[in-house]
């Protein structure tokens, strides 16, 4: 199992995108607080359909509560300032994979904290700036659980 890990997420779709996302690849689900939405938003909702129950959701009011619950071993940050792209990790179960505001995506403070592990990128052609937090999210966790086989957790 995978833990996905979203820093103030901002959009509440992206987060009901990444719910739906996470239950149907048996990861959980970590927001660090402050969020730019209620987790009772009907957007968030709406776009999480009818997951909600079946996928794992826990909120942190700051990202040391979030180490604190994890005790993680590896933390993963996806920036567009990483030299190395996401495939070149051999993820193993239990990694942490971390993910920016939709915005601004992470901030220094936590690019230069111990607890990283690794920085990586996901590529994009020149010229593009970002890609959607959710798909980005998607894109590292099918990526994890295919290094494992597709598994189930």
């Amino acid at each position: 199992m995978f833990h996905v890990v979203f820093h103030h997420p901002e959009i509440p779709g992206n987060t009901g995108n990444a719910i739906r996302m996470v239950a149907g690849a048996g990861c959980v689900l970590h927001l660090i607080e402050p969020l730019g939405f209620s987790v009772e938003d009907a957007q968030l909702r709406r776009a999480g359909l009818d997951y909600h129950d079946k996928a794992v959701l826990h909120v942190h009011p700051d990202i040391e509560a979030a180490w604190r619950s994890l005790e993680p071993q590896r933390v993963i940050a996806f920036t567009a300032s990483a030299q190395h792209s996401y495939e070149t990790i051999a993820y193993r179960p239990g990694d942490v994979l971390l993910f920016g505001r939709e915005s601004t995506g992470l901030p220094d403070e936590v690019l230069r904290s111990e607890q990283l592990t690794q920085q990586v990128h996901i590529p994009m052609l020149p010229g593009i700036r970002s890609m959607n937090l959710a798909n980005s999210a998607a894109v590292a966790v099918y990526e994890a659980w295919r290094q494992q086989g597709f598994t189930m957790p």
